[in-house]
Order: C-alpha cells, then sequence, then structure tokens
C-alpha cells in the first residue's frame, strides 16, 4: 500500500495551485475525487488529473450543495480553491461541514489567505509574489523584477505547501482524532519558502543591488552562458574547490586570473567566462565538465530531460497511456514509494455515479439528482 492509501479526498475544480495540491496526494495513494463544475459550465482546465477520478456537480444548486455536505461526511480531506466567503455563501463553511465530520481537515487554498485587506481580491502567481517580498529579489542587473513563470507562488508556495499542511493535520489527526482548517496562502507560503532569504540578510550575501550579488546572477561563476550551438551551460561553481575546476576546464590559468571574490572584477570576468564558453557546443563542454566537481551541467530542455543520462538511469520522469512524459513523483519512499497512474486523466462527470455510490448514495437518489439537473454523467446511463 502506498503512504496515503485510504485517505479519501474531495479536490473542488479550481485553476493550477488546487489540482497539483491533489495530484501529490493521488500520487502517493489517496483517493481523489474532483468535484468538477457541469461541463455546460467549465472547460476541463485540470492538466494535473493523473489519479483522480470526477464527479460533477453543480454546487449553485441546493441539491447539489446538500450532496456535497453528504460527501464531505465521508471524506477525510476538502480541498477548497475560492475566494475568501464563497463556500460560506453556499452553506458549505468549515462550521458546517466540521460539525458533521469533526474528523475533517478542510483545506483553504487562496493567493491572499481568508483574512486581510486582499482576502477577497482577484491575483495570480505575480500578484502574491509581489506581495510576498520575493518578487523584489528576482531579476538582473537594470532590469525590471521578474517572475519565473508562475511556479513559486503557484505551484510551491500554494499546491506544495498545501499538500504539506494536508499531511502535517491528518498525522495529527492520528492522535487527536480531530480535523481541523488550514489556511494556505500563497504570500505566506511563497513568503516562508523564502525564509533562508530573510535569514541570511547579515551575511552579506544580498548587501549589493539585485542583480549584482553572489545567487542573483551577479557572480561569474554563478550564471548560465550560451555555447557555440545555441545551448547553455549553468555555472555554481561556488566554493574555491569548485571554481578551480571551473578555471580548469575553461582553459585558464588561476594565477593570470583576479580573486574569485573580486567584486570590481565580476562584469569583466563574465564577459570571459562567456566569450569561452561560446566556442564549444554544449555536448563539448558537458564531456569536458562531466567527470569533475566544477558544478558546470547542461540546461536541458524539455525535449532533452528524459533522454539524459542520469534522468535515465533514475527514471525520473514516467509516461501515461498516452504518451505524455512527465516528471515522477517526488521525494523517493523506499519502502511506499508513489505509484502514479499511467491513466489518462478523468473527463469531467466520468465517476460521477460511482463516486456517488461508493460514498453511500442509493441509485434512486442519484436518478433525482440527476433530473433536477445537479449532477452530470460522461456517459448517461440510459435508465436514469
Amino acid at each position: 500500500a502506498m503512504a496515503l492509501s485510504g485517505v479519501r479526498v474531495l479536490e473542488l475544480a479550481g485553476l493550477a495551485p488546487a489540482p497539483l495540491c491533489g495530484m501529490i496526494l493521488a500520487d502517493f495513494g489517496a483517493q481523489v475525487v474532483r468535484i468538477d463544475r457541469l461541463s455546460q459550465s467549465a472547460a476541463a482546465t485540470d492538466v494535473q488529473g493523473r489519479g483522480k477520478r470526477s464527479l460533477a456537480l453543480d454546487l449553485k444548486r441546493p441539491q447539489g450543495a446538500a450532496a456535497l455536505r453528504r460527501l464531505c461526511g465521508g471524506a477525510d480531506v476538502l480541498i477548497e480553491p475560492f475566494r475568501h466567503g464563497v463556500m460560506e455563501k453556499l452553506g458549505l463553511g468549515p462550521e458546517v461541514l466540521l460539525q458533521e465530520n469533526p474528523r475533517l481537515i478542510y483545506a483553504r487554498l487562496t493567493g491572499f489567505g481568508q483574512a486581510g485587506k486582499y482576502a477577497k481580491s482577484a491575483g495570480h502567481d505575480i500578484n502574491y509574489l509581489a506581495l510576498s517580498g520575493v518578487l523584489s529579489k528576482l531579476g538582473r542587473k537594470d532590469e525590471n523584477p521578474y517572475a519565473p513563470v508562475n511556479l513559486l507562488a503557484d505551484f510551491a508556495g500554494g499546491g506544495v505547501m498545501c499538500a504539506m499542511g494536508i499531511v502535517i493535520a491528518l498525522f495529527e489527526r492520528a492522535r487527536s482524532g480531530r480535523g481541523q482548517v488550514i489556511d494556505a496562502s500563497m504570500v505566506e507560503g511563497v513568503a516562508y519558502l523564502s525564509s533562508f532569504l530573510w535569514k541570511s540578510q547579515n551575511l552579506g550575501l544580498w548587501s549589493q543591488p539585485r542583480g549584482e550579488n553572489l545567487l542573483d546572477s551577479g557572480a561569474p561563476f554563478y550564471e548560465t552562458y550560451r555555447t557555440s550551438d545555441g545551448k547553455f551551460m549553468a555555472v555554481g561553481a561556488l566554493e574555491p574547490q569548485f571554481y578551480n575546476q571551473l578555471i580548469k576546464g575553461l582553459g585558464l590559468n588561476l594565477d593570470e586570473l583576479p580573486a574569485q571574490m573580486s567584486f570590481s572584477d565580476w562584469p569583466e570576468m563574465k564577459k570571459k567566462f562567456a566569450s569561452i564558453f561560446a566556442q564549444k557546443t554544449q555536448a563539448e563542454w558537458c564531456s569536458i565538465f562531466d567527470s569533475t566537481d566544477a558544478c558546470v551541467t547542461p540546461v536541458l530542455s524539455f525535449d532533452d530531460l528524459a533522454s539524459h543520462q542520469h534522468n535515465k538511469e533514475r527514471s525520473s520522469f514516467i509516461k501515461n497511456d498516452q504518451g505524455e512524459v512527465s516528471p515522477r513523483p517526488a521525494p523517493v519512499l523506499s519502502r511506499t514509494p508513489a505509484v502514479p497512474s499511467c491513466k489518462r486523466d478523468p473527463f469531467i462527470g466520468e465517476h460521477t455515479e460511482e463516486v456517488l455510490l461508493e460514498y453511500g448514495f442509493t441509485k434512486q437518489e442519484i436518478a433525482k439528482l440527476y433530473s433536477d439537473k445537479a449532477i452530470e454523467f460522461k456517459n448517461p446511463k440510459p435508465n436514469l
């Protein structure tokens, strides 16, 4: 059995962060049911539906909201991605659901959290990143701050932190027998991720303006360089012993260069390194650096990842039965590793009847919900 086998999760369909949270739980064995809106009013936007089943339910109809209440009575976890107050309006707030099922873990995943000036405001990853302070640290010298796609706030500060909160709450529930509400704010999640930035202020790592420090593209030995075939190498030769190997691999003489930590020489050294890296292909640089501790690695494209020898040896990427490649779940557990589903993602409403029956609804009750237009089937059964 996988680590989360037997854990029943209801995930209210939403955009990127909540689906990742649900997929992590499903990958490690939880039974995740995605509660979708009816397909007339919803496009299937969840590309992280691996291992989930789909139940199509109209929560705006009283019968649909009542059905969800009943489902929550038999669930361990509810993942809810709406703005503050939406669930309360539907009569599905935590006060109601936890009273009916005191063991329920009610995870609320939002950008700004459940309280505060922006709690009811719209936002996206870049806004949460901005409010966390992290965005002010990202970007090169003399350029505007930039967001690294929507990875940091949506997925790391949101989906992953929420999944961690759920697992922590499940662990605590094993002792107390009681569920609780998780307020997962992406602003706070990504701020927490940046604890090192806060805690290292006094080390002098960030004393220069943005883009001129050791780890933010200021240093020539912590940088990316273009190769002669238009690809890139990533250099992270921070410690002196690694830096020495970098210099050797580049064919330079350490004695003829400025000291590694001579800040004023960094811009000139960058130009020197860039001109040397531009003289060979990525493959040629790999053959020079692969067997060293110079901390120089190829910048792999998505097309190259799965075929790279290291990733192949670890089976780091998996294929589903549609031939789509994606990263395998991490981290790897020795006894109860994740076994991700190889099936395609579910269609909206594909498992509506199956899930309702599992949660104790009768065929007659399901037929009534269908006639009330509160639920939907991907393939409606002729007898309903």
